[in-house]
């Protein structure tokens, strides 16, 4: 009898906070509660602040949420135009994709984007290059060099296969980084304990977490020269 009664009072207690739960999620959701943005699951990821625990939340949000991840694009700094939707050709269609110009840094030419790429460009630029730059160097990187983003193909250029995420816009390929001074950071430095190869490598383990997925110089010889990063299903870093 006495261990029914307890089974009872557990599923009660079980019920109450998964209730209450609801109860403050609602009124998060519905703005009925005051949260800071940073502690809220539901406001728009502002790449500016630093990571939280809800970062990685807020990241899945905005991939599978179109108005959440542009909100979070325009309040980020990033300048962009979105551009018409394309079914061809076949197998690289493009949706909702934009055009970005500049953020805080120059890029070294304008490039094609989903939005979650785009804002983990921004977070990825907020949250690691800068950071790193100005501890590293003692000043800010003024332009990322990029080898593009679309390209109609499938994996490693091969012939069958999945098709890359370069197909859809949502990769890029970085190549060089410029720091304020002028001076050039590239991937000819990633070996040694150089400072140059020291950031690029401060940089590889940023991008792993502002990206799904993150291929470097010591992924295979087809990425010798460049970070891979893209927004795709799959959570790779190498």
């Amino acid at each position: 009898m006495g261990a029914r009664i307890a089974g009872w009072l557990l599923l009660i207690v079980f019920l109450i906070v998964i209730v209450g739960v609801a109860l403050v999620g609602f009124a998060m959701y519905s703005g009925r509660v005051a949260v800071p943005d940073k502690w809220n699951p539901f406001a728009p990821l502002d790449v500016r602040e630093p990571r939280g625990p809800l970062t990685s939340i807020k990241l899945w949000r905005i991939a599978h949420d179109h108005a959440l991840c542009m909100a979070a694009l325009d309040r980020s700094g990033v300048a962009y135009r979105p551009i018409a939707d394309s079914s061809k050709p076949a197998g690289c269609e493009l949706n909702d994709v934009l055009r970005v110009t500049q953020s805080d840094v120059q890029y070294s030419g304008p490039f094609l984007a989903t939005c979650p790429l785009a804002v983990g460009m921004a977070l990825f630029e907020h949250q690691t290059l800068q950071p790193a730059a100005e501890e590293i160097f003692g000043q800010p990187v003024r332009k990322i060099e990029h080898v593009g983003s679309f390209a109609c193909r499938n994996v490693n250029n091969q012939e069958e296969g999945a098709r890359s995420q370069h197909a859809s816009a949502n990769a890029i390929d970085l190549s060089g980084f410029v720091l304020e001074s002028g001076r050039r950071v590239t991937f000819a430095r990633w070996d040694g304990d150089s400072s140059d190869a020291v950031f690029l490598h401060r940089l590889h383990d940023g991008a792993c977490r502002a990206f799904n997925t993150t291929l470097g110089p010591d992924y295979n010889a087809l990425h010798r020269m460049h970070f891979h990063v893209d927004m795709g299903p799959y959570r790779l870093c190498r």
